[in-house]
């Protein structure tokens, strides 16, 4: 059982990567299409979304092989962790950088807190539907 959510975990954070080098994959392009400049919201994305998705597989395997019962707790624990980070996030962006590129900032960040909470949920759902 441990090898398999250890296999899991691993699993979680390949397919975090994809989703987000996909996504900044296809935000650079559309940089170069439109000729606007997203890479600071890009970069800062980016290490958010990989950050979270290391930190959720690494305490989900730690609570999945100690305590399985609380899982539950974890999930509820991870929405609001997640959802308080990104606000901390976007107020410390929205601290440093200049208002005219908060827009751009908000719309890149929201897409990639969007992918991340669409990966978490389809992955755990097929997990827990086993």
């Amino acid at each position: 059982m441990t090898k398999d959510i250890q296999k899991l975990s691993i699993a979680y954070i390949r397919t975090g990567l994809l989703v987000t080098v996909a996504l900044a994959l296809a935000c650079l392009m559309l940089m170069q299409v439109r000729m606007i400049n997203l890479l600071t919201p890009v970069i800062v994305s980016v290490v958010f979304s990989l950050v979270v998705c290391v930190a959720i597989a690494l305490i989900w395997r730690r609570v999945a092989q100690r305590s399985a019962d609380s899982l539950p707790t974890f999930f509820t624990a991870v929405s609001g962790f997640r959802m308080l980070l990104a606000l901390a996030v976007m107020f410390v962006y929205y601290l440093v950088d200049n208002q005219n590129s908060m827009l751009r900032f908000f719309v890149v960040f929201i897409a990639f807190y969007f992918a991340m909470l669409a990966h978490h949920s389809i992955f755990f759902a097929r997990i827990n539907n086993r």
